[in-house]
């Protein structure tokens, strides 16, 4: 025992120090191993989606390319990647104050739950960054330029996001309905406008009745139904090529619409040069045939230089039966890559088969066409959370169009991000 003594008291105050630092050492390291334990239990068991990774930033992909004249930016694919959850998000580039909001996609207004969390996730391309809006820029760089949205109300989605984006920025706006369009507005400051032209079909169609004195589709036991005339574009547009510089089109919602197109009841039947064509063709058919018109007319009228875009196919995200079957859509966070499959797998042939199906007849169309690309479905394929849903003010969920701010602000992101490639004349 007195060995003992003798050899603590033997020891130098700096020995003690360092036995102190070394016990304060290990209870540092237990204390973290400890915490580090306790926050994983309490991530595990959270409400937290499961998705979410922290953002890390990404430098723009900007390949050599041989010839110089190769837009850059079609080394980069954006339209594949992933959405990442970003809680730094406070702000959004516009508000539920913009008056041009539709009602129904108005969901902050509309109390949509989960409204302010769609916006937190940001798409990120698998090879490089799509890069981030700047309204001022743009409208500097589109000084005397006129921006024409050609579809259905998909479209209308898209350019009521990039109206709202600019709005904000922009000064003196004024509402001008140029061309037939359905609204639009241009910017003073810049002499830049916007516009809606709205449109079903692209084609022109309109209510069909049987003759009394007969004729051919009357000998085939029709007496009701639509006559689209596949040659026709809509009056709505038809002057839209020869207006502006920049021009997005769509379709493809009401060709899968037989609420709207019954096909015993009230369906589709297409004229070409007046008559019927004999034997009636199939919607799916008729497709073919009014994009091969209609994309042959715009390059036909637009103005030289003019750039021509097709957005792929929007998608419908109902769950539970079709919109007038109970279908909903009150998911929270986005889909995994194996639920977009079950959604959208043209072999399962669901509910929402119609994206693909629509994108098959798109792709096919505009081979060898001046018209490029802007493909949006995979990003939004993802997105079951981010419709109006029940706040869409219907009574039924609104799982087909868009929450503003949403989804279409990264639609928007990626059409100025091909723009941004382009010279506009």
């Amino acid at each position: 025992m007195a060995s003992n003594n003798h050899y603590k008291k033997s020891h130098s105050h700096s020995s003690s120090s360092s036995t102190a630092y070394f016990y304060i050492f290990i209870s540092i390291i237990t204390l973290t191993t400890l915490f580090l334990l306790f926050s994983h239990h309490i991530t595990s068991h959270s409400t937290t989606p499961i998705l979410i990774q922290s953002i890390k930033p990404v430098n723009q992909y900007s390949p050599k390319h041989d010839d110089e004249n190769e837009p850059a930016s079609l080394a980069c694919d954006y339209s594949q990647g992933k959405w990442f959850y970003d809680p730094t998000v406070r702000s959004t580039r516009y508000d539920e104050t913009c008056k041009e909001i539709y009602k129904g996609w108005n969901c902050v207004a509309g109390n949509r739950s989960g409204a302010m969390e769609i916006v937190k996730w940001r798409w990120q391309p698998n090879h490089c960054a799509l890069p981030q809006f700047d309204p001022i820029s743009f409208l500097e760089s589109h000084r005397d330029v006129s921006i024409g949205f050609v579809g259905d109300s998909l479209n209308r989605n898209m350019f009521v996001s990039l109206f709202c984006s600019l709005r904000r920025v922009a000064g003196e706006v004024k509402k001008w309905r140029p061309a037939g369009a359905d609204r639009g507005f241009t910017f003073l400051k810049y002499n830049f406008t916007i516009a809606y032209h709205r449109t079903n079909l692209l084609a022109r169609y309109g209510r069909w009745s049987a003759n009394a004195k007969g004729g051919e589709l009357e000998s085939l036991g029709y007496k009701e139904g639509y006559r689209v005339d596949v040659d026709i574009p809509e009056g709505t547009w038809a002057e839209a090529p020869s207006f502006h510089n920049i021009l997005i089109f769509n379709t493809g919602h009401w060709w899968w619409a037989p609420s709207k197109f019954d096909p015993v009841n009230s369906p589709m039947l297409f004229h070409e040069n007046g008559q019927p064509l004999i034997p009636p063709l199939s919607p799916e058919i008729g497709l073919d045939v009014v994009l091969r018109h209609m994309i042959s007319y715009v390059e036909e009228k637009a103005r030289p230089g003019t750039l021509l875009f097709f957005r792929t196919q929007s998608p419908r995200h109902f769950e539970g039966g079709d919109w007038d079957q109970g279908g909903s859509c009150a998911r929270l966070q986005p889909l995994s890559p194996h639920e977009v499959e079950e959604f959208f797998s043209v072999k399962n042939n669901g509910t929402n088969v119609e994206t693909r199906l629509v994108n098959e007849h798109l792709y096919e169309a505009i081979k060898g066409t001046a018209f490029q690309l802007l493909d949006i479905t995979r990003m939004s394929e993802f997105r079951a959370d981010a419709h109006p849903s029940s706040a869409g003010g219907k009574k039924h969920d609104d799982c087909m169009h868009w929450c503003l701010p949403g989804i279409t602000d990264t639609w928007n992101d990626l059409f100025v991000a091909h723009l941004s490639s382009i010279k506009v004349r």
